[in-house]
């Protein structure tokens, strides 16, 4: 059930994020969600879109260097705690988090967090047990 997150490795200078944005939307791409870090000398962007397969190529084919990674999505309750309780389920059932953020979407009572954890399948079912909904791409496209 995880989700496809594209991860583009970006040159840290003035218009290489329009650049990748510009790309994604001359070919009818839409984010989902994103996170950017960097460094000196590059970014690193992640990329939750619409159509991950259409994205990867035409990056890929503008010159980017793309990885695909699995990545677990949840929704959580809007509302203070929420992501802590998502959290501690994590950490009960002993899988390490990576890294997270949320998506650029919401719902008037929820949110929508990208969790990158070193075991997807563990994480899916602790969080399926404990009774959170996993975002599937399917919910993606609907967004």
């Amino acid at each position: 059930m995880a989700i496809k997150q594209l991860t583009v490795f970006v040159e840290n200078k003035q218009g290489a994020l329009v650049s990748i944005t510009d790309i994604l939307a001359l070919n009818n791409i839409n984010l989902r969600a994103l996170s950017i870090a960097e460094t000196q000398d590059f970014g690193i962007l992640r990329l939750i879109v619409n159509d991950e397969k259409t994205a990867e190529k035409t990056l890929t084919d503008a010159g980017y260097l793309i990885k695909v990674t699995d990545v677990v999505g949840v929704k959580i309750g809007d509302e203070p705690g929420k992501l802590t309780s998502a959290l501690s389920v994590l950490d009960k059932a002993g899988i390490n988090m990576e890294y997270l953020y949320a998506f650029m979407a919401r719902t008037e009572k929820h949110a929508y967090v990208v969790l990158r954890v070193e075991d997807n399948a563990a994480a899916e079912e602790a969080l399926g047990d404990a009774g959170f909904h996993l975002i599937t791409e399917a919910d993606i496209a609907k967004l």
